[in-house]
């Protein structure tokens, strides 16, 4: 039986080599090979800064506290997502709010995103799904034409003068949206560079921001430092210069900063990030190419004013429901071949049914789902076993 995994990791010798390199040199924790991937990172999404950090997560949430934002403030995000876009705003303190997606779309509604607002609103956390980058067009129209509800409670909110677009970039690096890098657009971009990603650390992940005005971007920088790393007023680095030990804790910081052994990871991936988002849209192509004619429907990645990441292929099984979708992964899973699905709605889970939700009030997030199959996509896949997926797929659904 042909094994097909689901998404395991492409390492090459570059990156062992980095990696080799790294440990020779002394320096495992944070230090010069993190920091050239930051500007390595700020340099190919064309955004003002990058600060690398340990998940997407901590990227997330520190943005949300470098912002400012706590108790009684409420964050927007869409109920079709993974629960790291969401529980950062319960961390710090804020308001969950969810909105259901577009209809059969796996994207936010808009319209329902502008309905959402408040005067309590002070950001929203947009999620690039599968590597496609949403509609920011319409959503800096939306936040705009509601910049009368916002209070500002710092100078960064004031600065911005508006709610604060935040991107959820998990899946999104490398994508483009109307000859815009992902990493440029949003107020504030946040990577993930887990095992599964395009691009990985193993774990880590990075935020960017675009130029605000009257805001220095080395301050952003040396605050995303001071909350990464307990607070310290010197990172472990600048600790190594003789006689430089003494430091000052400022504030009650946290400790989420990424690794120079991660670093060289993603240093060598991103040496080889071209070919792999070329291989990435070659097996889309091909999985496109092979299900026309079938009942099915997946997301699109590529378009005239955007092109995906192409992180994951997601697959609707038309005018099917859960129970016929989950005897599909079953089938396929005996063909051993890994499949997902992605995602279960945020109102699904117990621990948002705790806080109120209710998937009844979210009814397009559910459609989306009840019927979604994940397939492998990696670039470790071979042609060979494309075509296995897709005639296993076939037999699966006929």
């Amino acid at each position: 039986m042909v094994k097909v995994p689901f998404s395991p990791p492409d390492i090459s010798d570059i990156e062992i080599n980095e990696v080799i390199d790294t440990l020779k040199s002394g320096w495992i924790t944070t230090g010069p090979k993190t920091k050239l991937f930051e500007q390595r990172i700020a340099e190919y999404t064309r955004a003002s800064k990058a600060v690398c950090l340990n998940s997407a997560t901590a990227a997330m949430e520190m943005t949300l506290r470098l912002l400012g934002i706590g108790k009684g403030d409420e964050v927007i995000t869409t109920a079709y997502t993974y629960t790291a876009s969401a529980s950062v705003i319960d961390h710090v303190g804020a308001k969950i709010v969810l909105v259901d997606t577009a209809e059969d779309s796996f994207h936010m509604d808009y319209r329902k995103l502008k309905e959402a607002i408040t005067e309590k609103t002070k950001a929203i956390i947009s999620v690039d799904i599968g590597g496609v980058m949403c509609d920011y067009d319409t959503i800096f129209e939306v936040v705009n034409c509601k910049k009368h509800l916002f209070q500002s409670s710092n100078k960064i909110q004031e600065a911005i003068g508006r709610v604060i677009v935040i991107a959820d970039g998990a899946h999104s690096f490398g994508a483009t949206y109307r000859g815009r890098n992902s990493g440029e657009v949003a107020d504030f971009t946040c990577f993930s560079f887990h095992a599964v990603k395009n691009l990985t650390t193993a774990e880590g992940g990075a935020v960017t921001w675009r130029k605000i005005p009257g805001i220095d971007d080395e301050e952003l920088y040396n605050e995303f430092m001071l909350l990464s790393l307990h607070g310290q007023s010197k990172d472990a680095l600048a600790k190594t210069k003789l006689g430089a030990w003494e430091y000052d804790i400022i504030c009650l910081g946290y400790k989420c900063n990424m690794t120079d052994i991660m670093a060289s990871l993603g240093l060598g991936q991103l040496q080889r990030y071209p070919d792999i988002l070329e291989r990435r849209k070659q097996l889309i192509t091909m999985y496109d190419d092979g299900l026309k004619g079938y009942n099915v429907a997946s997301l699109k990645h590529y378009g005239n004013d955007f092109s995906s990441s192409g992180h994951l292929y997601f697959l609707r099984l038309l005018d099917r429901d859960e129970a016929y979708r989950n005897q599909v992964i079953e089938k396929m899973a005996e063909e051993g071949i890994a499949t997902n699905v992605h995602y279960k709605p945020l109102p699904m889970h117990t621990a948002y049914k705790k806080l109120g939700f209710n998937i009844k009030n979210y009814p397009n997030a559910y459609n989306m789902y009840k019927n979604e199959l994940t397939l492998p996509l990696h670039t470790l896949l071979t042609d060979d076993q494309v075509e296995y997926v897709l005639e296993s797929l076939k037999e699966a659904i006929i």
